[in-house]
């Protein structure tokens, strides 16, 4: 066991060895893929971080129902049993006109215009609260209110918000279309990488063959290769989107504290750090192995 453990630990050190052989070379190769991984790790930081700020505004998502002007109190009680029977609605409260009109004239600075009304234009309005609030089920459920009985309209109150997050729910469809085609592109560069480090090292491995080393053997340290280079590179991406995210906070909290607020970015977290290391080592990995099941067979002793 130890002994396997320490040829492993051999391979990986004449891998590093290689690879910063040329140090321009293999730095410049590590800060391409981590540049490329970067864009879509920023994208995402900045959704999350834009999700995170809608929820924060946002609130507790309320959708208020106006009821018709010309509905009385058995309409009133009639449409309070059938919001009590609702299974999607946590609370409701019911908010008389005239309580309408009070807290107009009190919060609005509107005191003189109100008290100026001959009669009172606000409706009769239930204010109820979903136990659901993604926004498909708000959805539903607005839909299923405006057919009840005595309503004349339901907004949903955090309506901004929702169509927002539609928004950032389309953003992050492109984010993963971004991440799909640079994974292709940074296996291609692996790709080529190994290729042409296998016929760099031609004879280099028609001798292993000669004297018996397996294909096994042979391939491994190009494998070792691709790996140590994505993971690299999936480290410089980790390292450049974190300095973005702590450059942009410096900029961002000036403009913060104009609108009296301590809102900053939130660089990634560990999970999400760890998955972007793991998937930058598995791309490096799988473009390796391609290459060298492409290539290496091409390589036999005459």
């Amino acid at each position: 066991m130890t002994g396997t453990f320490s040829q492993h630990l051999a391979v990986i050190r004449n891998v590093l060895k290689r690879m910063f052989a040329a140090r321009l070379g293999g730095l410049l190769n590590i800060l391409v893929i981590g540049i490329a991984l970067s864009l879509p790790t920023g994208l995402y930081v900045l959704l999350k971080n834009a999700e995170g700020a809608i929820a924060q505004f946002s609130g507790a998502p309320q959708i208020s129902i106006f009821l018709d002007m010309s509905a009385g109190h058995d309409a009133t009680d009639k449409l309070k049993l059938l919001l009590e029977e609702n299974k999607a609605i946590a609370g409701i409260e019911f908010v008389a006109r005239e309580q309408a009109l009070e807290s107009l004239q009190q919060n609005s600075g509107l005191s003189d215009l109100v008290a100026g009304l001959k009669q009172n234009p606000l409706p009769d309005a239930f204010v109820i609260q979903p136990k659901n609030s993604d926004g498909q089920s708000l959805q539903t459920l607005r839909d299923q209110l405006v057919q009840l009985p005595g309503v004349e309209r339901v907004q949903l109150d955090s309506d901004w918000a929702y169509k927002l997050a539609a928004i950032l729910k389309f953003g992050r469809t492109g984010v993963l279309i971004l991440a799909m085609l640079l994974s292709l592109a940074l296996i291609a560069i692996t790709f080529n990488t190994i290729r042409l480090q296998i016929l760099t090292q031609r004879e280099e491995i028609i001798v292993a063959k000669l004297i018996g080393a397996t294909n096994g053997f042979i391939r491994r340290p190009f494998l070792y290769f691709g790996i140590l280079q994505g993971l690299l590179g999936g480290m410089m991406a980790w390292l450049i989107t974190s300095a973005s995210v702590f450059f942009f906070n410096t900029r961002l909290s000036e403009l913060a504290q104009l609108y009296g607020s301590d809102f900053a970015l939130t660089p990634l977290d560990s999970l999400d750090g760890l998955s972007l290391l793991v998937f930058s080592l598995y791309l490096g990995g799988l473009g390796a192995w391609l290459s060298v099941s492409r290539h290496l067979s091409e390589v036999e002793p005459h």
